[in-house]
């Protein structure tokens, strides 16, 4: 695979390198895909929380009371006593 950089992104490049951290170029442009996927993982749950956070804005909320959370547990040992998956945002995976 081939790979065009602008003259700015060739020195910043340059600097990461220069500065010690990595070894080559091509060290560099590695680093890049993994911190966009670290940036897509963060992505999802902010906008998890955003939904949340405008939901309860419009008086959509709901207290987590004791009795509350007793509920949220007993309906999550139902879906795993069904084999049923669990929703990505409640297990963050």
């Amino acid at each position: 695979m081939n790979v065009s950089l602008t003259p700015h992104l060739e020195a910043m490049v340059r600097e990461k390198v220069a500065s010690g951290r990595y070894n080559d170029s091509s060290e560099v442009v590695r680093e890049a895909p993994r911190l966009l996927e670290e940036q897509d993982k963060l992505h999802r749950p902010r906008a998890a929380i955003a939904v949340g956070q405008e939901q309860i804005r419009r008086g959509e909320g709901i207290l987590l009371t004791p009795e509350v959370m007793a509920d949220i547990d007993r309906e999550v040992d139902e879906l795993i006593r069904r084999a049923e998956p669990l929703d990505p945002d409640v297990t963050g995976q």
